[in-house]
């Protein structure tokens, strides 16, 4: 063993030692993370607005502050954006992560000092949780390669700006410094497909054994990989064995991975966002991520039940009940208050807190009332893979409301790598999983107001040709598993 793999161990055992204080007592955490936020921003200008002065609870919070989206809070941002002071937290961001908005163009999240080191130490603690728990360090010693956007960042009024995982690549710790890759002008390259090249060649003949990024975009590498190795990426990286992900479920990608690298890898699963980082994978036989209750976020939970009603009940950690789908709410050390991430969880374990992604607000589909979300469609399709040669490289879901003849029906559009031998027998297995999980669409079924699901086929890398079309090829962006109407899957036909 190294003396870097014994410090990592060390170092492994003080970071869970940590994490248990606070996870063991969770209520307790979020109401000191309450406290000191309403504490610190009291004397800003959505402080004395909000009356945070007069804030000793969560019930006069909830009573000054309603929940806002970006649309809602972007008139305090457009503030902050202009060189304002003191507007939604003391002083100024020293970041903006930029990303694309689908109303408002451009959206600014902005990163401060205290919320800046939450970002790289949740990333950093989730791999020594994995080190605590399997006693695996061997990895430390090879090259990792984080898939991530450019680090080259824009100035606005004297704040650096730029996508959150370049804001992250300047903050890579010394002691990785020398495993990490690509390099930093590779890393640089704006054009995805042009830089995925750059990272091939850089890394064809180094012992990589960490790779991390969002798993459509590490599938394009491992493609490539392959392609030029003419083996699997698995033979090519023997010593690669732990794969770092987040921002998609990875299971409907599990089966095309494993068959790319020859071999299957161990993974830690991540939930971070320009807004913070809220969760990761603290356990290999736990199902679910740890909810961070003490990383200077304050959280809340509205059951999408009942988001979209007048005054829909904002739940805090100690009231949330598992398998329950809720919007996540969050209020920060960066100045976002009981602001709506966009994102839904389902807690998998209440002791310690573990939540699931379940999909998005926006993102569902109830052309007739099913209201059927994202882990859904993910679980029906992973669960007609089974037992099955079938693998997929990417897929969407949409309602087609006007068919030229029958019924409307749920129309999923996949990209398959090994279609099914009979895609009848598919489209069934898919659909009973869906009837299974979801009794309003098994009523609409059974009812004769919907017929079963149908799949068309979408032709090889189709979906990036769309996501390039659109200015979305790799870096953070993904492809929404479902939609509650046509404008993607017209896209799609299109091609």
């Amino acid at each position: 063993m190294t003396f870097k793999e014994i410090l990592a161990q060390l170092f492994a055992k003080k970071i869970v030692k940590d994490t248990q204080k606070w996870s063991q007592n969770p209520v307790a955490a979020q109401q000191k993370v309450f406290s000191q936020l309403i504490s610190k921003a009291k004397s800003t200008s959505f402080g004395k607005e909000h009356h945070f002065s007069k804030i000793s609870s969560f019930s006069d919070f909830a009573q000054n502050v309603p929940v806002r989206d970006y649309e809602a809070l972007k008139q305090y941002v457009d503030r902050v954006v202009n060189g304002e002071n003191n507007i939604l937290w003391p002083g100024k961001p020293i970041y903006f992560a930029k990303t694309s908005g689908t109303t408002s163009g451009a959206k600014y999240i902005p990163l401060t000092k205290e919320s800046m080191p939450f970002h790289i130490e949740a990333a950093r603690n989730a791999i020594l949780h994995y080190i605590n728990q399997t006693g695996k360090t061997a990895f430390v010693n090879g090259k990792m390669i984080f898939l991530q956007g450019s680090p080259i960042l824009e100035e606005k009024n004297g704040i650096k700006l730029g996508r959150l995982s370049g804001i992250v690549a300047h903050f890579v710790p010394k002691y990785l410094q020398k495993n990490r890759m690509p390099s930093w002008n590779t890393n640089c390259e704006e054009d995805w497909e042009t830089k995925v090249n750059l990272i091939v060649e850089e890394t064809f003949s180094e012992d990589m054994t960490v790779i991390s990024g969002i798993p459509s975009w590490v599938q394009m590498y491992f493609e490539k990989l392959q392609e030029k190795a003419d083996k699997p990426v698995g033979e090519l990286f023997k010593n690669f064995t732990l794969f770092i992900y987040g921002g998609v479920n990875f299971e409907p990608y599990r089966a095309k991975f494993e068959n790319l690298i020859g071999r299957k890898v161990a993974s830690i699963e991540l939930f971070p966002a320009s807004e913070g980082f809220f969760a990761y994978q603290d356990s290999q036989e736990e199902k679910g991520m740890l909810l961070l209750l003490n990383s200077g976020i304050f959280y809340e939970f509205i059951k999408t039940d009942d988001f979209y009603s007048e005054t829909p009940k904002r739940y805090t950690i100690g009231e949330v009940e598992l398998n329950v789908n809720y919007a996540l709410i969050i209020s920060t050390n960066a100045g976002l208050w009981a602001y709506n991430i966009g994102d839904t969880v389902q807690f998998t374990c209440l002791k310690p807190y573990r939540v699931i992604v379940s999909g998005r607000i926006k993102h569902f589909i109830s052309a007739f009332g099913e209201h059927v979300i994202g882990k859904e469609v993910e679980t029906a399709l992973k669960e007609a893979m089974e037992n099955s040669t079938v693998r997929i490289n990417e897929f969407t879901v949409a309602p087609q409301i006007s068919p030229l003849n029958g019924l409307p029906y749920h129309e999923w559009f996949i990209e398959f790598e090994n279609e099914p031998d009979n895609i009848e027998q598919f489209q069934l297995k898919i659909d009973a999983a869906m009837r299974k999980q979801n009794i309003y669409y098994d009523d609409l079924i059974k009812g004769n107001v919907l017929q079963t699901l149908k799949i068309t086929k979408v032709k090889q890398n189709g979906f990036q040709e769309y996501m390039k079309s659109i200015g979305k090829l790799g870096g953070q962006n993904k492809i929404p598993r479902l939609s509650n109407d046509r404008k993607i899957v017209a896209n799609l036909i299109a091609k």
